[in-house]
């Protein structure tokens, strides 16, 4: 089963989103996230969802649209580790995907109808993991990465876009 991942589990550059995740039980917060990033996008209008809070900067919708592309980048290279993966998995520039991909283009309901679909599944998948498979090391551009610490790194890296967006895109 998932435990917290120690720091050498994973880059350090990784380490903000793994102490961003609160309490012990990853699945539970992959799970409970679900609802959360639905909620949070259901409740902005169009003009909201194409909100950037300086120049150069990405749309709200955008921000969606990162949280999909890591979600699935992420929960990809935990199938690939787990299943015994030797190669290095590739690295990805969030900036250019994010200019590829023409979010603000896609109507939201779909990117969420994405995304929680994603989610969904990568939940799946990580509660189908044994405890060896959730031990299993591999190497993600060229960095060593846990298939367990990468449970704890996609749950982060919401946390940590969700807190931006609450403080920096539409602050109390």
């Amino acid at each position: 089963m998932p435990t917290r991942p120690l720091p050498t589990e994973y880059p350090a550059y990784y380490h903000r989103y793994v102490d961003a995740v609160e309490g012990d039980d990853v699945l539970e917060v992959l799970a409970e996230q679900t609802d959360t990033v639905l909620q949070f996008f259901e409740g902005l209008d169009e003009a909201q969802t194409l909100y950037r809070y300086a120049d150069g900067k990405w749309s709200a919708r955008e921000v969606l649209g990162h949280l999909l592309d890591s979600e699935r980048i992420f929960g990809m290279r935990a199938l690939c580790i787990a299943r015994g993966e030797q190669q290095s998995l590739p690295g990805f520039d969030e900036n250019d995907y994010v200019i590829a991909a023409m979010f603000d283009e896609r109507p939201l309901e779909s990117i969420l109808d994405e995304w929680q679909a994603l989610r969904i599944a990568n939940l799946i998948m990580f509660q189908s993991f044994d405890d060896e498979a959730w031990s299993r090391s591999g190497s993600a551009n060229n960095k060593p990465v846990t298939v367990n610490a990468l449970a704890w790194i996609i749950a982060g890296h919401v946390r940590h876009h969700l807190n931006i967006l609450h403080e920096r895109y539409f602050p109390e």
